[in-house]
């Protein structure tokens, strides 16, 4: 039962015992005394399972090197090497521990699941992933179930990001194993999140918050996911209970601006500077306080936060097509080009990228770069009237009449009258073109 305890729980540390020390007799003839039977190698391995036990690791440690000088391929005494390694910090010594219990014990359930959850902690999960897949298909021996669903669990966390549906399956493996937790849940409703599956999301945080209704994080999760469902009435009830209850929380504050935000509520902006206020360094908000001062129409101000963030982040592609927006709202275009141009080359796939590259573009005299943009917009979207008209015009200024009157007419017909002044260009274009033909 010792080793189970030591497998699941670092103890608190504890002062080591004094050893008992056996003293020369006073005369200078020694007299005869009586020898302790050396000790067998289980009794060994046993004493400094036991210091392990009383978290006395240099005891243990001198214990465990000294009988695995002597059996060096013992795969127990490895792995409790390993275990004070592990508990001492050392990351590399454990690990290779773990290892040398596992080339001498392939089938050692604590050494794969050991190093597993060593290497995960590293975030080293491309390794660590196939020993916590090999721990489950062992035996568990006195480790017991618990540890196995441990390793179950480990597993599911791993393949949240990119499998959820194997995470889940690995999550229920976990529960037949032992009862569900309130991690079990949040871990559940994390899952769920990555799937996209939002209602079962917020149903898993709602079961957690009606057993801790003080949980923030809880309160936080459905909030994500009754905002990605659009369901923003609920959302800003529960959000402003929880504002209440938690005012210094500023993801919950952030969350109820987003909700306001959405309902075009004027309480988001004074909310949202308020908080940027408290937190300057925390480019999340910033991010949220630069694209509601742009939908409110402040271009300037929400600019001033973009380059700021810009400036932290150049490669962010993201910033730089919001910042690019801003400058063709304050009729910017050659700058609004240059921040265009290097999201497009940061991200070839940035859709609102391309889009404004082609309208800047547009807008500097660069028919050629216009038609290369929309060219690559088209690869994930469909055309729209604006796209059908500034197709038109840069073939009309590259002098490519018979594309030109195609790409008007097109523009037309999609545009129904909610372009009037672009459908009287296109008009005039289009009897001009058709004169010179």
């Amino acid at each position: 039962m010792l080793r189970i305890a030591l497998f699941l729980l670092l103890s608190a540390s504890l002062p080591a015992s004094a050893q008992e020390v056996a003293q020369p007799p006073a005369s200078p003839a020694p007299a005869p005394v009586e020898t302790a039977a050396p000790q067998t190698p289980a009794q060994q391995v046993a004493e400094a399972e036991a210091a392990i036990g009383k978290s006395d690791w240099k005891t243990a440690e001198a214990g465990l090197n000294l009988y695995l000088a002597q059996n060096p391929a013992d795969a127990r005494a490895l792995f409790d090497a390993g275990y004070v390694a592990d508990a001492q910090d050392r990351f590399a010594d454990a690990e290779s521990l773990y290892r040398r219990a596992i080339d001498a014990d392939p089938k050692s359930f604590e050494a794969h699941l050991s190093l597993g959850l060593l290497l995960a902690r590293q975030g080293n999960t491309d390794d660590a992933r196939p020993e916590m897949a090999v721990a489950t298909k062992l035996d568990p021996g006195d480790a017991g179930l618990a540890a196995k669903a441990r390793a179950w669990r480990a597993l599911a966390r791993i393949d949240c990001e990119d499998d959820p549906a194997e995470a889940s399956n690995e999550l229920l493996e976990a529960l037949k194993l032992s009862p569900e937790t309130t991690a079990d849940t949040l871990l559940a409703a994390g899952i769920a999140d990555r799937a996209g599956e939002f209602d079962a999301e917020a149903a898993a945080y709602g079961r957690v918050l009606a057993k801790e209704p003080n949980n923030a994080d809880a309160t936080t999760g459905i909030a994500h996911a009754l905002i990605a469902l659009k369901q923003y009435p609920e959302a800003e009830t529960l959000l402003r209970a929880a504002v209440e209850k938690f005012p210094d929380n500023p993801a919950l504050t952030a969350q109820l601006a987003t909700v306001l935000a959405a309902q075009d509520k004027a309480e988001a902006l004074p909310l949202l500077q308020k908080l940027h206020d408290a937190h300057p360094q925390d480019s999340a908000i910033a991010r949220m306080l630069a694209s509601v001062l742009a939908e409110s129409g402040d271009y300037a101000g929400s600019d001033r936060l973009y380059v700021a963030l810009i400036a932290a982040s150049p490669n962010d592609a993201a910033l730089l097509v919001s910042h690019g927006q801003n400058l063709v709202r304050r009729l910017r275009f050659s700058e609004a080009f240059a921040a265009f141009n290097k999201a497009t080359e940061l991200d070839p796939a940035s859709v609102d990228g391309w889009s404004g590259l082609a309208f800047a573009a547009s807008r500097t005299s660069q028919p050629a770069v216009t038609l290369h943009a929309l060219t690559m917009r088209s690869k994930y979207l469909p055309e729209v009237p604006t796209t059908y008209f500034l197709w038109a015009t840069a073939y009309d200024n590259l002098h490519q009449s018979g594309q030109a009157v195609s790409y008007y007419k097109q523009f037309l017909e999609a545009a129904a009258g909610k372009f009037p002044d672009q459908e009287w260009q296109a008009r005039q274009r289009l009897k001009l073109l058709s004169n010179k033909h």
